[in-house]
């Protein structure tokens, strides 16, 4: 094929336990998945219906030991932990029985919001965009293949901050499962292989500043350590 311009490269993600990489096709996003979380932030959790928004697929910092630069046009840089989960089969309308089928495998990642601009934004009605969607807002971890580590139901998600325990939860307390997420997901978009979800985060979201080291752990599944930069 003849590009008018040099083609982007894709964005992959390496898996645990190979030389292979997954290829990420796009980010969906689940907010308020914690009704811990959502009343921290002044909100009421839907547990009717997820709330979603996305993030643009080279939002992604992958790897183990990340450098994450500190974004521009914000003072306020909050971090999220989440469960994530990538998609190796895709469709529309999935039934939530089935969803599990399709997901090769997860990992945990950062959620980075540039919180100041996301007030900004609720204040006036606008969409979060510039709050979420910026470069390097997703850091994650390696992928673990649910080949090789099964479809966790309950695992402890953590984030620590310079050694401080920033968040602490039990996936097991998710509003809308792995499975609901795919099946809700899969009634507004038809699904593809690559998609990546970032599953929610739970309470005790606070400021990351330059300098500063994490480390995110879901469980004996899966870490990811890196600094603010």
């Amino acid at each position: 094929m003849n590009y008018a311009i040099p083609a982007p490269a894709t964005p992959v993600i390496p898996v645990a336990g190979s030389d292979a990489f997954f290829p990420v096709r796009r980010i969906f996003c689940i907010g308020r998945n914690y009704a811990e979380h959502a009343k921290e932030m002044g909100a009421v959790a839907d547990r009717a219906q997820p709330m979603f928004f996305c993030k643009p697929a080279d939002a992604i910092v992958a790897g183990d030991d990340v450098d994450v630069p500190y974004p521009v046009a914000t003072q306020d840089l909050h971090h999220e932990v989440e469960m994530v989960v990538a998609l190796a089969r895709g469709g529309s309308d999935i039934a939530a029985g089935q969803a599990l089928d399709h997901v090769f495998g997860y990992g945990v990642g950062l959620d980075l919001t540039r919180r100041d601009l996301q007030a900004a934004a609720k204040a006036k009605g606008h969409p979060w965009d510039v709050a979420k969607a910026f470069d390097h807002s997703a850091p994650v971890s390696r992928l673990h293949p649910a080949a090789a580590i099964g479809h966790p139901a309950s695992a402890r998600l953590t984030l620590h901050v310079n050694d401080e325990l920033r968040q602490e939860t039990d996936i097991a307390t998710m509003i809308f499962p792995v499975a609901a997420i795919v099946h809700e997901l899969s009634r507004l978009w038809t699904l593809a292989p690559g998609d990546l979800i970032y599953t929610g985060t739970p309470a005790g979201v606070a400021a990351l500043r330059p300098g500063d080291r994490f480390v995110a752990r879901l469980g004996d599944l899966a870490a990811l350590q890196g600094r603010i930069c």
